[in-house]
């Protein structure tokens, strides 16, 4: 008897047996649990999408005031040279 054939005996004898009953209820609060990790997960997303335009609509406004892809204005004039 092979390796294979030893496995699949296992598992035929393992489905054999009665099942074990579904304790009462179950279904009820599994049910219940997944509609609250659903919740959770759709108040975590919402959250999130509102700290993401929250944190781009404050770097558009500081980027506006700031400017700071301007160069900044320079302490002292040039030397004038060639006169």
């Amino acid at each position: 008897m092979s390796g294979h054939d030893r496995a699949e005996e296992e598992v035929r004898r393992m489905l054999d047996v009665p099942r074990p009953p579904v304790p009462p209820g179950l279904v009820t609060r599994s049910a219940g649990r997944g509609r609250a990790i659903l919740r959770r997960r759709r108040a975590v997303r919402a959250v999130a999408w509102v700290l993401l335009v929250a944190a781009v609509t404050a770097f558009c406004v500081w980027a506006a005031v700031a400017e700071p892809w301007a160069a900044p204005p320079r302490g002292t004039t040039p030397p004038l040279r060639g006169w």
